[in-house]
């Protein structure tokens, strides 16, 4: 399935990341495997693009942290939205539902 990843748009990851953490707290790679599983693989979001990007809305205040035990036993930190960070996630589904929609319009249009 390799072959059918797409490149992220600019401001999908911020999105995708506060939709898997709306069903509750997750370690990174827990949200980096329930982003390929909820878009079927087609974006994998690789370490170097996703720590960033947590970190980052940690300090805009979306994201709250804790350190916790994997399901493997191991020391993990653990994301969890915070409300502004339901009231961003909130925002951005309305944003990329309008985008969506004008492009689909666009690629109807002959």
């Amino acid at each position: 399935m390799a072959d059918k990843q797409t490149e992220l748009l600019q401001g999908t990851l911020d999105m995708l990341i506060l939709k898997s953490l709306g069903l509750g707290p997750l370690h990174g790679l827990g949200i980096s495997r329930r982003i390929e599983q909820v878009t079927r693989g087609t974006f994998h979001v690789k370490p170097g693009s996703l720590f960033p990007a947590l970190h980052r809305m940690e300090e805009e205040g979306w994201l709250s942290s804790h350190w916790g035990e994997s399901e493997n036993n191991r020391r993990a930190k653990y994301y969890q939205l915070t409300k502004t960070g339901r009231r961003q996630l909130e925002s951005e589904t309305e944003r990329w539902g309008r985008i969506s929609l004008a492009i689909a319009r666009a690629l109807e249009a002959s």
